[in-house]
């Protein structure tokens, strides 16, 4: 109780809450503009964070995190062109909910909706938190290592019919992982003689880069000539006015609600799963449960399910971060960074060391969650409209300028503008030829994880491999993971056998 009361102190300082308004207006805009989403956004923001307080840095970055979901769904419904990649699912019923003349209906679903997934799982993040942080002292080499290995095997297991690409994405990144002078061993690896690369690849040029630069190129490619510009539609229609669902249509979707959010919060927590992959199965849970309705045709359902687990997975995703030191996804990875320079570290230390700082950031998503549902509608009804009239061109040198700055800022070397055109370029052709960038980014993080502790667990068993599963946490970590990685076989001999029949 200290700990929160103290966190509360921390987040209830002038400069904290200003931070917080500031980077929740900022999610806002940066979600509804196409070719922007969070997790660009907090990549440059880092470096801009250096010479901040921590409370006003990490309020600014908890805001955009946030805030950023719930904005993509503006231009999802209104001009059916998801500002960000979590908005796609809202575009299938918001957009035919706007054309038939409800667009104010439409955006205040959307709004509330997300409203609602978000504090569902700052709640689940404050409870779940401190008890995951709490085991984790309990934890040595050999349950990190196969933490890290685990939260490789969700990626394979919850890869679908995408498996080959998962595992080229993940094992990419297992061998960025290995760039530099190893830790345990002194070996200088894959540096190709730059003295820039003996600490290994930077992670956040290297986001800069996948996230940053890709949609730079993405955009560009997208403008083509005599193409009518988003705002040239925008400034045709009349002024959207948010109408908030009221009491009948929030008892009709409160089952919607609570499953979806549920939904998004186990997605959250396990490292790697992803927002995309929380939203799709929001929505065919809500279509399995109304299979009366007509999805694609403007239904409520189809905008509440997948809003309220996009944002369910913000919050919850942060909780192996903060707990264990495992980052969710690929924005929890910039937090980690983000923390990094702030001069804390994650997982049991944070909660025994900083108290204050882990409680803080808790308490922060759910403040963020409740402010965010006014603002969302007051930016929506005031400014959406004027934001969404940035032409393409504009917007590409705006982050192409950022970028730049950003990755260069991390240390004043000019060698990371290089790492960050290079993953740029990387990041480009993972989306043309659809590899997933998220199992690359996760394997990157976790690979050096565990090298680290495979060699520390070594050493400690002189050796034997029984170590793994001799430790009872290893041993279920062991059993979780096969169970993860069995899971697309099974599933493709079922279907084998199904067809056969």
């Amino acid at each position: 109780m200290s700990g929160v009361l103290a966190g509360m102190g921390e987040l209830v300082q002038p400069i904290t809450l200003i931070a917080l308004f500031a980077g929740t207006l900022l999610g806002l805009i940066v979600g509804s503009l196409p070719g922007l989403n969070d997790s660009i956004t907090i990549a440059v923001l880092i470096p801009i964070t250096f010479g901040m307080p921590r409370e006003m840095a990490l309020g600014l970055l908890i805001g955009v995190y946030c805030a950023s979901a719930c904005g993509g769904s503006i231009p999802a419904i209104l001009l059916k062109i998801p500002g960000t990649a979590s908005a796609t699912v809202t575009a299938f019923d918001g957009y035919p909910m706007a054309q038939a003349g409800k667009p104010g209906e439409a955006l205040g679903l959307a709004i509330f909706s997300s409203t609602f997934g978000g504090i569902a799982s700052a709640i689940v993040l404050l409870f779940l938190s401190p008890f995951l942080a709490r085991q984790a002292l309990r934890f040595g080499p050999p349950e990190y290592f196969m933490l890290a290995v685990l939260g490789m095997s969700t990626v394979i297991g919850m890869a679908g019919k995408n498996v080959a690409k998962n595992v080229l994405s993940m094992t990419f990144g297992l061998l960025i992982s290995f760039v530099g002078m190893s830790t345990q061993t002194g070996l200088i690896r894959f540096t190709f003689g730059q003295v820039s690369l003996l600490d290994g690849v930077s992670l956040i040029p290297m986001l800069i880069g996948l996230f940053g630069i890709t949609s730079i190129l993405e955009l560009i490619e997208s403008i083509k000539p005599n193409q009518v510009e988003m705002g040239d539609t925008v400034r045709s229609k009349q002024r959207v006015r948010v109408k908030l669902p009221d009491w009948e249509m929030r008892k009709r979707l409160l089952p919607i609600w609570l499953q979806s959010s549920v939904i998004g919060n186990i997605i959250g927590i396990i490292p790697g799963a992803g927002m995309i992959m929380a939203i799709f199965m929001a929505y065919g849970q809500a279509q399995r449960r109304r299979p009366t309705l007509q999805f694609g045709t403007g239904v409520p359902e189809g905008i509440a399910a997948p809003e309220t687990a996009n944002n369910a997975v913000v919050a919850s995703s942060m909780v192996p971060l903060l707990s264990l030191g495992v980052p969710g996804n690929s924005t929890s990875a910039l937090f980690l960074g983000a923390l990094t320079i702030q001069g804390l570290k994650t997982g049991p230390g944070l909660f025994n060391d900083t108290p204050e700082m882990a409680y803080m950031i808790i308490l922060g998503f759910l403040l963020c969650n409740i402010i965010m549902l006014p603002m969302s509608v007051y930016y929506t009804n005031i400014l959406a409209t004027g934001v969404l009239r940035l032409r393409r061109e504009i917007l590409s040198g705006i982050v192409l300028a950022l970028c730049v700055t950003g990755a260069f800022a991390i240390s004043n070397n000019i060698f990371n503008i290089g790492v960050m055109i290079f993953f740029g370029i990387v990041g480009y052709f993972f989306d043309k030829y659809k590899i997933p960038q998220s199992p690359f980014i996760l394997s990157s993080i976790l690979g050096s994880m565990m090298e680290s502790n495979y060699l520390r667990s070594m050493v400690y068993a002189n050796g034997s491999l029984s170590i793994f599963v001799t430790r009872p946490l290893s041993l279920g970590l062991v059993v979780v993971s096969i169970i993860f990685i069995a899971m697309p076989i099974i599933k493709s001999i079922m279907e084998r056998v199904r067809a056969a029949k």
